[in-house]
């Protein structure tokens, strides 16, 4: 479609179908089964094929990750340094949840800036990853050119490191859910069309806030954190800088409000 030269009228409109949703999985599965399998979303993702066969989840989501979806876009975008792609994803996977540059992926690959720049486009237009930029406005501290990436599913990220390894076994269950949370996070408002911006922010100081939705000039701070003993504090230095509607911790206790706000009618949740 990209590369066509004929001319399209009326109306477009895009849909964009991203691994399944929790609230579809809720839907579908029941809240109470659902809960019970959050392990296997952090490990396996959330793709059709994946949830619907247990027996063969890690073989299809090795196949996806390996062959159907990326090497689809080295085809479509002619792009032949698959090697390049390889390596550019699992530099991504290794470092989710963290700031990360052109130049430290060029780095990395040993790929210039230019073409690191171009790969992680497409990758992006292939809803593989996505970015969250850092916020900044007022505080002279903040880092103003940061950026993460996150993968629309923890079953490639993970396929892509060969790592299925239960959270009981793993170094990374702070990334893995961090990279759950927002990805879901940005599925809902995605398909709401919720009027949103999505930042994260950081500074120099090493304060930060793991996502941040700013809806009309007003700030809703969140933070993410696995553990619910685990107390998630916001900044004091953005809460008195910028005009906070409301913040919100996200952790394995009350994620549910958060990813499926009309079923927890209560719950104060950012964007309700």
């Amino acid at each position: 479609l990209g590369r066509t030269s004929e001319s399209l009228t009326g109306r477009k409109y895009e849909f964009n179908l991203y691994p399944l949703m929790f609230s579809e999985l809720i839907d579908h599965h029941g809240f109470i089964n659902e809960k019970k399998s959050m392990e296997d979303r952090l490990i396996f993702g959330s793709y059709p094929e994946v949830v619907t066969n247990q027996e063969e989840r890690k073989v299809l989501i090795t196949s996806l990750a390996g062959s159907h979806l990326y090497k689809d876009v080295l085809m479509v975008d002619r792009i032949r340094n698959s090697v390049l792609i390889d390596d550019l994803l699992r530099a991504l996977a290794l470092q989710t949840g963290s700031e990360v540059s052109s130049t430290e992926l060029s780095r990395l690959t040993g790929a210039d800036r230019g073409t690191i720049d171009k790969y992680l486009r497409i990758l992006e237009e292939a809803f593989i990853i996505f970015r969250l930029r850092g916020f900044s406005r007022n505080v002279r501290t903040e880092l103003r050119k940061a950026k993460k990436y996150y993968f629309w599913d923890n079953g490639i990220r993970n396929a892509l490191i060969g790592n299925f390894n239960p959270l009981s076994a793993r170094t990374d269950t702070g990334a893995l859910w961090e990279n759950y949370i927002i990805s879901e996070r940005m599925k809902l408002l995605r398909t709401n069309r919720d009027d949103v911006f999505t930042w994260f922010w950081r500074t120099t100081q090493q304060q930060e806030i793991d996502l941040l939705e700013e809806r009309q000039g007003r700030f809703s701070p969140i933070e993410i954190k696995y553990n619910p003993k685990q107390k998630g504090l916001i900044s004091k230095t953005f809460t008195e800088n910028y005009d906070v509607s409301q913040t919100f911790v996200v952790n394995s206790g009350n994620y549910e409000a958060f990813l499926y706000p009309e079923l927890f009618s209560d719950n104060k949740i950012p964007g309700k």
